[in-house]
């Protein structure tokens, strides 16, 4: 099954693919989701007057957040790149 086009491959091949692929798409998302959760909740902490130490956690929260996104760009790509080569196998 390794290196077969999209055309070649039977059905049941051909759906598995496409629900890795798709499942790729939905891991990217939750990435990014989760990323804007953080910023929100370092926007929320840099809001708070009332605690000094609060702020260096909402930058915490900011570094986590850009963090966050570059892993799961990497990781789309990546696993992209398998796909098309087809040797998802080997992951």
């Amino acid at each position: 099954m390794e290196n077969q086009t999209e055309e070649t491959l039977i059905v049941r091949d051909f759906l598995a693919r496409q629900r890795t692929k798709l499942a790729n798409e939905r891991t990217l998302l939750a990435y990014i989701r989760t990323s804007l959760y953080f910023i929100v909740s370092g926007t929320a902490l840099m809001k708070v007057n009332d605690l000094e130490n609060v702020k260096n956690l909402g930058y915490f929260s900011f570094m986590i957040s850009v963090m966050l996104l570059i892993v799961g760009f990497i990781n789309f790509f990546k696993l992209k790149r398998k796909l098309s080569k087809g040797r998802y196998e080997k992951m």
